[in-house]
């Protein structure tokens, strides 16, 4: 039986793909080697092909001509954007969540935090996609449908970001506090306190990105100038 099963095929894919991106798992220095991905997962390339356009159009990848898929680098200009509408839409939902969950969105946020808090002190790759699922547990009740999609593809976008901002000591430590607290604020139903606490969040997490990517990008730029007075 193939690697991939026809639950729906396009959909599959895409998360297979998705994940791996998300991860780190496939570099961003080379292209997408669509022959051997798709002898992999056991499918041909057209529907492999469709699943790399789709996650173009989600921002995780890009098409360069004549070269194929390519993982979009991270950078300041897309964090500062992506951060920038979590902030406007995601405090909000969380706060009109707070007051609309149902028992069972309760003990789902509950587990979610409680996971997220393990793999993040064990330093497990799947701390991106934990997080974000914390996230989603707490604005996911807030019973406004087309801000839900908006926010699940930002919080799709800020994976990657989520694991760069988690590479310096103690980041975990304060990432897990300021989980709990928001959802303290949340299962208490508290809708004042839980907006503040997230925005507060995400707003430290894109101040740290802009000084970690500014300094990451400072020390490429003396590579480049050497190769280039080197040509």
């Amino acid at each position: 039986m193939s690697a991939i099963v026809v639950r729906n095929l396009g959909d599959r894919l895409v998360d297979v793909v998705r994940n791996r991106v998300l991860t780190g798992a496939v570099s961003p220095d080379l292209p997408i080697r669509q022959d051997a991905l798709a002898a992999e997962l056991g499918v041909s390339k057209i529907p492999l092909r469709e699943a790399l356009a789709k996650l173009e159009q989600e921002g995780l990848l890009q098409s360069r001509a004549n070269r194929g898929f390519f993982v979009r680098p991270l950078s300041t200009t897309e964090a500062e954007e992506v951060y920038a509408l979590r902030l406007a839409l995601e405090p909000e939902a969380v706060a009109l969540a707070a007051g609309r969950m149902t028992p069972e969105e309760r003990t789902e946020a509950i587990r979610a935090q409680e996971l997220l808090d393990r793999v993040t002190h064990e330093h497990d790759a799947s701390v991106g996609a934990l997080n974000r699922a914390f996230h989603m547990a707490l604005f996911r009740p807030c019973g406004q449908p087309i801000t839900v999609d908006i926010l699940a593809r930002l919080n799709v976008l800020s994976e990657r970001y989520v694991r760069k901002h988690l590479e310096p000591l103690g980041r975990d430590e304060r990432a897990n506090h300021e989980h709990r607290a928001m959802l303290e604020a949340w299962l208490a139903g508290d809708a004042v306190t839980v907006a503040a606490l997230t925005r507060e969040h995400i707003r430290q997490t894109l101040d740290d990105l802009r000084r970690q990517l500014e300094s990451s990008r400072e020390k490429e730029q003396p590579a480049e100038t050497g190769n280039q007075g080197g040509a």
